[in-house]
């Protein structure tokens, strides 16, 4: 099997048409099909040998789908990078990753020439830019001058095509690896799973750096539509664009909702033509799907997943009963339990650690064997989220595993706090964490940033809080943030926060 003749006999099947949209310009699925094969057989000339990682290392723009189908069809492997990261996470990435090349463009070169200063083995450099500095290669220079290359490695299903490395609340970066086969499946389950129209407009601003962005554009393997792609999260592009090109979906983690709402102009643009609003990643409070459905009109369809499992494992229905707060039921092929920490399945409406078993599950992570038996025991991905299922079948995250707050004693849901600060007028993100205590070992602390424009107190907060909240789950702390620290796709880096603490 390969990913990348998936995609071609897909694309064949199709015809010639305008698949994407970026920066205005429109391209069609062969001009992205031979550009492919021709960066096949150019990466061959350069050395580039089935199994060999490569790594990738720029924002959304056509050249990573490109370089991602390219890849695959020579049996190599994926490393896209958080070009957000640290210098020294990303020599880390460069080190573990055993890569020898890099794909980047001019913008991450300081970058590109630091990791290297420290892991000389990574030695060809390919810029996307037109004119490529000395020692690099000139990527449109190299593709145009190479030669189709119509053949594909047969992967057995065991092989792999992508190494992503995903950040643990301590110490290095994970790299989760996945074959052809767990991402085909994943895509698979996607597009069984949610009865997406055909020849529909999406909007893309998720990050293919990330393994939701990545699961996203897998789905063109089975689902026509064209993808206006987007390099940025930028507000008034994204509202524009659904505008000019009649957008009608678009996946986006919680934050980049909580911005939308931010945006001081919601009606400057018609946004009447979005069906489905997606969201994914980390948990979505209640206060952002309520503002949102009386802002934008449209219901956000709240799922889950974690990239060990190829980031969609669960959804709402796109038809159905929706429970909001819920991340929906499993997709299908998709089994989740309920497991305490004896490994019992637990019957519904009983809390405990949400644990996944299916053929999407990760291969295990990249030279960690015991973290990868940690991770997956008996077939059974722990995913360290807590939460419980309903009498429907619906599954329900009270909170991280690692999160909760132990006062007294007594474990506590950060969650069930923050939900609590979403709903006062003023705060527009919240996030809670605990902090040492000499009295209760722990105690609660919890950071919010106010909306545009307005300032509040301590106290004002608090009393607030004491409306909705016992006593005992009062904030200890409260710090007021001018933003919370967030990875590339918008999760809060509860880690940084902990630093702070």
């Amino acid at each position: 099997m390969n990913l990348a003749q998936f995609r071609e006999e897909k694309v064949l099947a199709e015809g010639e048409r305008i698949s994407y949209y970026f920066k205005e310009k429109a391209l069609t699925n062969f001009e992205i099909q031979k550009n492919s094969r021709k960066l096949t057989g150019a990466l061959k000339s350069l050395g580039v040998k089935r199994g060999e990682r490569v790594i990738i290392q720029m924002p959304n723009c056509i050249e990573v789908l490109e370089s991602f189908y390219a890849i695959w069809k020579m049996g190599a492997v994926i490393v896209p990078i958080n070009f957000l990261m640290s210098d020294e996470e990303i020599a880390y990435i460069y080190k573990d990753s055993g890569a020898k090349m890099v794909i980047s463009s001019m913008a991450f070169l300081p970058q590109v020439h630091t990791a290297q200063a420290r892991v000389p083995n990574v030695k060809t450099v390919i810029l996307i830019d037109q004119d490529a500095p000395e020692g690099t290669i000139a990527y449109h220079q190299l593709v145009d001058n190479s030669a189709e290359d119509h053949s594909f490695e047969d992967m057995k299903e065991d092989e792999l095509a992508a190494l992503i490395y995903t950040a643990g609340t301590t110490g290095n970066s994970k790299g989760v690896m996945h074959t052809h086969h767990s991402l085909y499946a994943n895509a698979k389950m996607q597009f069984e799973s949610l009865a997406i129209p055909e020849g529909i407009i999406y909007i893309s601003v998720l990050p293919l750096c990330h393994s939701f962005g990545i699961a996203t554009i897998n789905n063109g393997m089975f689902r026509t539509a064209t993808t206006v792609f987007l390099d940025s999260f930028d507000l008034e592009v994204i509202l524009s664009s659904i505008e000019k090109y009649r957008g009608n979906i678009m996946a986006a983690v919680p934050t980049m909702y909580v911005y939308l709402l931010l945006y001081p102009d919601p009606k400057k643009y018609d946004v009447s033509s979005m069906k489905f609003w997606i969201s994914g990643s980390a948990p979505l409070a209640l206060e952002t799907w309520k503002k949102f459905k009386e802002v934008y009109g449209g219901e956000i369809i709240e799922g889950w997943g974690l990239t060990e499992a190829g980031a969609n494992n669960s959804t709402n229905p796109l038809d159905g009963v929706k429970k909001v707060g819920s991340i929906g039921i499993p997709m299908k092929g998709t089994e989740m339990k309920i497991m305490d920490d004896d490994s019992k399945i637990l019957p519904c409406g009983e809390q405990g650690e949400i644990v996944i078993k299916g053929p999407q599950l990760m291969k295990g992570y990249w030279n960690k064997p015991e973290e990868t038996a940690q991770a997956i025991r008996d077939g059974w991905l722990h995913t360290g989220d807590v939460g419980y299922e309903d009498e429907d079948g619906y599954f329900w995250i009270t909170d991280r595993k690692k999160d909760l707050i132990i006062k007294g004693g007594e474990n506590i849901s950060p969650r069930t706090i923050e939900e609590v600060l979403f709903t006062h007028p003023k705060i527009s993100e919240a996030s809670v964490i605990g902090m040492k205590d000499d009295v209760y070992g722990e105690n609660i602390k919890a950071f919010v940033v106010l909306n545009p424009g307005q300032t509040a107190t301590v106290e004002e907060i608090v009393e607030f809080c004491k409306t909705k909240l016992t006593n005992f789950l009062l904030p200890k702390e409260i710090v007021f943030m001018d933003a919370l620290p967030k990875s590339l796709v918008g999760k809060v880096l509860k880690k940084e926060l902990r630093k702070l603490a």
